[in-house]
């Protein structure tokens, strides 16, 4: 799924922040600089809205998390929503405006740092492809003990091939004992499932 909830979500904060500056003061000089001080575009659903949004981002922190394998912006988010709860139905003191504005900075580092690491996997390997949370390279040269002859292949990352046809010579080329499959005993590059141990 290539949704970001994660960056959704926080400039869904941001936005209902900044458009609702009774609730957000720190934010309502960019209102009243449009003449517009004392709208508040949710009325009495801000609350809701703003803990729905941090959920949302909490979401795609987990799911970034499971495909890049990265804890640090999944844990800023647990701790942002468990403030969240905190602030909004156990907190009694008059902070609670500081504690939401700790929120909305710590989603938008959480959120940084998931595009940052999200961009850095992408760049490591133009041919690589993420498989269960690590990076495999896809492309292997098989060379046929035959003939020589070298081709490029696409390895695929949900099964093992087998049987592999020379397109020169035409001689049907199997796994040598104790390999999984033809691109572990003749390529250049070991499947992905080898890549993965």
């Amino acid at each position: 799924m290539n949704l970001r909830l994660d960056r959704i979500g926080t400039i869904g904060v941001f936005l209902t922040a900044i458009l609702s500056p009774c609730c957000f003061p720190l934010f309502s000089f960019a209102l009243s600089a449009m003449g517009l001080g004392s709208v508040t575009l949710f009325g009495g659903w801000t609350m809701y809205v703003f803990q729905g949004l941090v959920f949302l981002s909490l979401i795609g922190f987990y799911l970034s998390y499971r495909k890049h394998k990265n804890i640090l912006p999944f844990l800023i988010g647990i701790i942002a929503f468990g403030l969240i709860i905190y602030s909004y139905y156990l907190n009694k003191s008059d902070n609670l405006i500081c504690i939401l504005y700790a929120v909305m900075f710590a989603l938008l580092v959480a959120t940084g740092l998931n595009y940052y690491i999200a961009r850095e996997q992408k760049k490591a390997c133009s041919t690589c492809s993420m498989s269960d949370g690590k990076s495999v390279e896809l492309q292997s040269v098989i060379l046929c003990p035959h003939c020589g002859h070298k081709k490029n292949e696409t390895m695929p990352t949900d099964s093992c091939l087998f049987f592999y046809q020379c397109e020169h010579c035409k001689m049907m080329l199997k796994p040598k004992a104790g390999d999984c499959c033809i691109y572990c005993s003749y390529g250049t590059v070991k499947c992905p499932s080898k890549q993965k141990e």
